[in-house]
């Protein structure tokens, strides 16, 4: 398996993904904005075909589409203050509106369908190279920013108050995300790329640790199931974004249950 360049390439794109996007996520969730990692991964599609549209490399075109609709969701939170739930239907509703037109034009020329679902084979050097560049500026933002960012997750009014910049910080953190999800979009694809976001991070939180922990954890869940989904993928032949999906979501079941017969075990002793 690992003879084939395109194996080679994809678990290093992988490497990053499993580090990068529960990096990212752990903050996600805690702040109950999983959701906007779904609506920009579907946003990341129209950045897909915008950079296909111009001969320009996707990953790129999906990290700067993909960024400009965090930023507008983060204008949209402070404008619709009352009506939040529209700020994601006003971002889903522009970017696959978007991507729906430029894909039914007939003016791209090669197959977006790959973005949609995840695939091993159409990993480049060039995107190693921008996935490296884009990973490595992320995690040392994450780091100089932990700090506030664990404040503004945990509470957001108490940081302001604290003089953490909020709002700048936001709009920072909008770019991250934009760029753990045009990192994601060759190997996991756009339909099932807030998995990998979400649910190594909900399978860490169920072992009731610490922040720091649980980003460990996180990363540790996330590690496993994209390689598992990737490496068990190309044996089956099959979109490797679904099938890491399903991967994530049976080890989350697992954990789930060890605890249940382990808190029920305790229960029985004491009785």
């Amino acid at each position: 398996m690992l003879n084939y360049t395109f194996m080679q390439n994809a678990l290093f794109i992988s490497v990053f993904i499993a580090i990068l996007c529960p990096s990212i996520g752990i903050f996600l969730v805690l702040r109950r904005y999983s959701m906007i990692g779904d609506t920009l991964a579907h946003a990341s599609l129209a950045g897909v075909t915008l950079g296909l549209l111009f001969n320009q490399n996707p990953i790129v075109g999906a990290f700067v589409f993909t960024s400009i609709s965090g930023a507008l969701i983060e204008y949209l939170r402070n404008y619709f203050q009352k009506y939040t739930d529209l700020i994601l239907t006003i971002v889903l509703s522009l970017s696959v509106g978007t991507a729906i037109t430029i894909i039914s034009s007939g003016k791209l020329r090669v197959n977006a369908d790959s973005f949609l679902f995840g695939s091993i084979l159409t990993v480049t050097k060039s995107d190693m190279l921008v996935v490296l560049i884009l990973s490595i500026i992320s995690v040392l933002t994450l780091i100089f920013l932990y700090h506030q960012m664990v404040y503004i997750a945990f509470d957001e009014d108490m940081a302001k108050i604290a003089g953490v910049k909020v709002k700048r910080i936001n709009y920072l953190f909008s770019i991250l995300v934009a760029s753990a999800i045009s990192i994601s979009i060759r190997i996991v694809g756009v339909l099932v790329l807030s998995s990998m976001i979400a649910l190594p991070v909900a399978t860490a939180l169920q072992l009731q640790k610490g922040f720091k922990y649980t980003l460990l954890y996180s990363i540790f869940f996330s590690i496993v199931d994209i390689l598992v989904g990737l490496i068990a993928s190309y044996y089956l032949n099959v979109a490797p974004g679904g099938f890491t999906a399903l991967v994530s979501v049976m080890v989350l079941i697992v954990v789930m249950l060890s605890n249940k017969l382990i808190s029920n075990g305790k229960v029985s002793k004491q009785n």
